[in-house]
């Protein structure tokens, strides 16, 4: 995709940010680049300025002058982001929400917070342990929480707790007019009226600018027991999380890795795995429960010719596990120094998963392409890092078509083309075969009422 070439930012615009903002209106070369492209999209496209307010009031403001002189407005947090839904294509403004960090409530009782849109997810995970509470979204980066509902983010702990479309309770939205709405209440359900809660989340900033955030919160749970378990094969492993979900084994996170993955944990982070597909898995609740939940689960695991678990029950070796995982870009860098990782991720049917996994590692193996396969299995959700070489744009293009066909299978098998990347610039061209051109026309339709300039994050979602 290319930019769309403009003038830059307007002087009567400039001029107006910079009396409300000072020195937080930004038009270094360098901090440009920073906002041009947030994590595993490769062409940057900066914006003319990067804004930081701390304030909803400045937020809006600067949507009101923003819209007086035609600039499009990106808003963005921690730019963990993997589908370039922060890439200014149409230049304007990155309006860069991590310097409202505040957390403005903690209802103990209730078990509900509300967090402005920059804090992040360890950071209230840090201010809220005192309380005997957690946040249990984790999707491996440390990322925004705003930015986790405007791209209706999930994680590892999603399969026993979900995502986040169920795990917002409201928001606070600047429209593209420049007008404030609150949405939701700190009622665990509500029959009035639209859900607006749920139409912002997922959104990409293309509706509107999520300002705060009311989260559900949840008790720490009494036993936290981690372990990883070694198959010989591929279809072992996805097979035994197969009859977990149908069991309905309440794990808290159960995560693939195949080999090429569990090669690269072992040089990244000085692990010593068999370099065999394994299963990563969590369980929380009480003593007696987890212990039932890891038999049933072994019980599984052998039939499908899984190995013994290996257990981590201290809280530092259950870091170390999930750090591995946690960190499979740079851990799929070390079987490629100089390499560039390409993150990709669909979602299918629990019981299409076997297949779809198999399938895509085929396909890896046939065009003789670096990459690993990772997943939430349990909620059917994987990814392939494609591993490439920078300066070889035929892998790209190789990788791209392996990409395109675990799409169409996903698809096929009546699944979805994200899980939780979320659309971006990567799969606007997928949206009319997933949905349907009667649905996108509606999502469209929704767009162009709230935003009739198509100034908010201009290109995202759908195709031009």
């Amino acid at each position: 995709m290319k930019r769309v070439e403009n003038a830059g930012l307007p002087l009567a615009a400039e001029t107006a940010l910079r009396e409300l903002l000072g020195d937080r209106i930004v038009t270094a070369p360098a901090i440009k680049e920073q906002y041009s492209r947030g994590e595993s999209f490769p062409v940057p496209f900066p914006p003319d300025a990067v804004l930081f307010p701390q304030s909803t009031a400045e937020v809006s403001a600067i949507v009101v002058i923003c819209r007086a002189n035609g600039v499009p407005m990106v808003a963005s947090g921690a730019g963990t982001s993997l589908e370039g839904h922060i890439a200014a294509v149409r230049g304007g403004v990155a309006i860069n929400l991590m310097r409202m960090d505040r957390i403005l409530e903690i209802n103990a009782q209730d078990q509900d917070c509300k967090v402005e849109a920059g804090v992040t997810r360890e950071q209230l995970n840090h201010d809220l342990r005192a309380q005997g509470l957690f946040f249990p979204l984790d999707p491996g980066a440390n990322a925004s929480l705003g930015g986790m509902a405007s791209t209706r983010a999930s994680g590892t702990n999603a399969v026993r707790y979900g995502t986040m479309a169920g795990n917002v309770l409201g928001l606070t939205v600047v429209q593209a007019d420049g007008s404030v709405i609150r949405t939701g209440t700190r009622a665990r359900k509500s029959a009035a009226g639209y859900d607006l809660t749920r139409l912002y989340v997922g959104s990409e900033g293309t509706l509107g600018i999520i300002t705060e955030v009311r989260l559900k919160l949840y008790g720490i749970p009494e036993t936290i027991a981690s372990a990883s378990c070694v198959f010989e094969t591929v279809d072992g492993a996805v097979e035994t999380v197969v009859g977990m979900v149908q069991l309905g084994v309440p794990v808290a996170r159960v995560e693939f890795l195949d080999a090429v993955q569990i090669r690269a944990c072992n040089l990244y982070s000085g692990l010593s795995l068999p370099e065999k597909p394994h299963l990563f898995l969590e369980f929380h609740g009480s003593p007696s429960s987890t212990a039932e939940q890891a038999q049933v689960t072994a019980t599984l695991a052998e039939a499908n010719g899984g190995a013994e678990f290996q257990w981590a029950t201290s809280t530092e070796d259950r870091n170390r596990l999930w750090k591995a995982r946690h960190k499979p870009d740079l851990g799929s860098g070390a079987l490629r120094p100089g390499s560039e990782i390409w993150s990709s991720d669909v979602c299918v049917p629990i019981t299409s998963l076997p297949d779809a996994v198999r399938e895509v590692r085929a396909d890896l193996d046939r065009n003789g392409l670096v990459g690993s396969i990772v997943g939430h299995v349990g909620d059917g959700n994987f990814h392939v890092l494609f591993v490439l070489d920078p300066d070889a744009p035929e892998e790209r293009a190789t990788a791209e078509a392996v990409y395109e066909r675990m799409i169409d299978r996903a698809l096929a098998a009546g699944g979805t083309c994200t899980g939780e990347h979320g659309i971006g610039i990567v799969k606007r061209h997928h949206m009319i075969e997933e949905h349907g051109a009667g649905a996108v026309a509606t999502m469209q339709a929704i767009k162009r009422a709230l935003d009739p300039d198509d100034l908010m994050n201009p290109g995202k979602i759908f195709a031009d």
